[in-house]
């Protein structure tokens, strides 16, 4: 039974709300923010193993998020999985040579979500 604790960071509700339900249904702790300051004002209060991340969120960008994140020694070991529209080749090196550890595009299959993030917590 997974123990692990999930940030989701998405600005559209509808969406928040799906991949919310799906981890909760795996018995994943899930905390849940609408914009990047609130993700980081989550993670400094919370210990987290993995954090899905939109890019697109008001005023704090999901790769501003990453950077911060990366750059600080108490949290640049938690996994990121962005889950975005921003789809183009570009998009996806820049998120990963920030440190994401997986780049999932919208549309997504909360399926395919599922595996890839009990892919990334067991490395």
């Amino acid at each position: 039974m997974p123990n692990e604790r999930i940030l989701v960071v998405e600005d559209e509700q509808d969406i928040l709300e799906l991949v919310r339900y799906n981890l909760a249904r795996e018995n994943y702790k899930v905390f849940c923010a609408a914009s990047g300051e609130e993700a980081i004002k989550i993670v400094a209060s919370e210990p987290l193993d993995l954090i899905v991340l939109d890019l697109m969120l008001p005023r704090m960008d999901g790769l501003e998020v990453t950077r911060r994140l990366k750059k600080n020694p108490r949290t640049q070991n938690i996994f990121i999985v962005m889950l975005t529209a921003k789809g183009s080749e570009a998009d996806i090196v820049a998120g990963l040579e920030l440190g994401a550890d997986d780049y999932i595009t919208k549309p997504f299959s909360p399926r395919v979500l599922l595996a890839r993030i009990k892919a990334v917590i067991r490395r």
